[in-house]
């Protein structure tokens, strides 16, 4: 196996989506933070392999100091521990009506000063925030949902709908969850996140349960039904995961050949197709009748577990997807 081959070029298509996803509906999103992101999530699962400060810093071309350094500054806000400090200085102003540059600053005083300015910078000109004045004199507040929407920035139709689909997707893939670890790795402000678990508990779509170390989200299943555009952003997400996961899977089992009997990897196939070809229906709708064949499936399994789950089981993950590229478009 080539690994540098594949992670430059799964690298290069991953760059792709978050360049789509950042510009999709007119959306400007924000994106000084990515980098920072991916350094550190590669981090985290490299430590997560076991693998040793010196090695992942070898890994980076990094001497170990200067690694060390570089983790420490990013890993989070030193005023907030357990986000990063964009999300932070973005869940500060979500909290107040305004504050001034010095305000922020003064609240984010054990963190780098020109690292707040250009993040706060950087939220004025996605439009996420806005600022009023000049300099010294300069305040700043959260954009409204209308300010949003006139400058393409918002998408959503139910922001608290979309919150609790996305909750319930991050839920079900690692529950039991703490609710912390939740927190860190969706970064919603504080009151969004607590009134997103608040009414998939009140709903009975998750569970909370209080042990000595922290308080737990818990769930069995997840169904964002088809239609649902609240659940547009927590379907990209779960999509993503399963195809990667797949990925993963395949490369771990050792095994880089497919087989017939496989139970774990993928199978991609395209369809030369024309109109009037005698089979072009039949491909276009693959999709609908695959969705038609395994969600009565789905829903025959939830309801027998409801009843009968044991104490240990395993989960099989099953991802399917389709799309057309019109002659000329590329692939």
């Amino acid at each position: 196996m080539n690994a540098k081959i594949l992670i430059d070029a799964i690298v290069r298509q991953t760059m792709i989506l978050i360049a789509q996803l950042s510009t999709a509906d007119g959306v400007r999103s924000p994106l000084s933070h990515v980098a920072d992101e991916v350094f550190i999530g590669l981090v985290r699962e490299l430590e997560s392999q076991g693998l040793g400060k010196k090695v992942i810093a070898d890994m980076f071309g990094l001497a170990l100091r200067s690694y060390q350094q570089k983790v420490q500054r990013l890993s989070e806000s030193a005023t907030k521990r357990g986000v990063t400090l964009w999300g932070a200085v973005h869940s500060f102003l979500a909290g107040v009506p305004a504050a001034s540059r010095a305000e922020v600053l003064e609240h984010f005083k054990h963190d780098e000063e020109q690292k707040v300015r250009s993040i706060l910078n950087d939220l004025v000109e996605t439009g996420l925030v806005c600022r009023s004045g000049r300099g010294n004199d300069a305040r700043y507040r959260v954009a409204t949902e209308e300010e949003l929407q006139d400058l393409g920035a918002s998408g959503t139709v139910d922001t608290p709908d979309t919150n609790a689909a996305l909750v319930w997707v991050y839920v079900y893939r690692m529950s039991p969850l703490r609710r912390d670890e939740l927190a860190r790795i969706l970064p919603l402000p504080a009151a969004a996140l607590d009134a997103a678990i608040q009414r998939l508990a009140a709903d009975e779509r998750i569970r909370l349960e209080t042990r000595p170390d922290g308080v737990y989200c818990l769930t069995s299943q997840c169904l964002i039904a088809l239609g649902q555009a609240a659940g547009w952003e927590a379907a990209i997400v779960d999509h993503h995961r399963a195809v990667l996961n797949a990925l993963v899977a395949k490369v771990v089992s050792g095994r880089h050949v497919s087989g017939a009997t496989d139970e774990v990897g993928g199978t991609t196939l395209s369809f030369d197709l024309w109109p009037g070809h005698p089979q072009e229906a039949e491909v276009r709708q693959l999709l609908a009748s695959v969705r038609k064949q395994i969600l009565p499936m789905w829903e025959q399994i939830a309801a027998y577990n409801q009843a009968n789950r044991p104490d240990s089981t395993y989960k099989v993950t099953f991802y399917c997807g389709q799309y057309l590229v019109e002659e000329g478009e590329g692939s």
